[in-house]
């Protein structure tokens, strides 16, 4: 979730030189390409089903549940403030893209260089959506890495 942000911010800084989400606005038009790649990871850290986050909650959610460590109360506690931090995640992200995206045009674009993404910026992104969209349709893949380790750990305390 945090490195599309990172990506995002710093592609925006480099051709608007804002840092201010209610100075940005109307970037969807201007900027296809990076609104698109931003629109996927933010569904991806949405946890939509087919992507990584889509995993990692499902991963969280199950674990909390299966496990014997915890008395059903702090269950009840855990998994309640996962759901707040479920509910919350959308509209922070949802928020933050309609302003830069769709906002009003609140910048003068006299010191902004106003161009889409190049052919590195774009070789970049699209390797950040691989895994993120191979681990949401395949996660065995990764999971098959890391069974050992993880039951080595688990032996320790169970």
């Amino acid at each position: 979730m945090q490195l599309q942000h990172l990506l995002v911010n710093g592609t925006g800084y480099d051709r608007l030189r804002l840092l201010y989400l209610d100075q940005m606005g109307g970037m969807a038009i201007p900027m296809p390409k990076i609104f698109t790649v931003f629109s996927i990871l933010s569904m991806a850290s949405l946890a939509l089903p087919g992507m990584s986050g889509f995993v990692a909650e499902l991963m969280i959610f199950f674990g909390i549940l299966t496990s014997q460590k915890y008395l059903l109360m702090t269950k009840i506690l855990i998994i309640f403030l996962n759901t707040i931090g479920i509910i919350l995640t959308p509209i922070y992200s949802l928020s933050m893209l309609r302003q830069m995206f769709y906002g009003y045009k609140l910048f003068n674009t006299p010191n902004s260089y106003f161009f889409d993404s190049g052919p590195r910026e774009l070789f970049i992104s699209i390797s950040i959506l691989i895994p993120v969209i191979g681990i949401g349709i395949y996660p065995d893949f990764i999971f098959s890495f890391s069974v050992d380790k993880v039951e080595a750990i688990l032996s320790n305390f169970f």
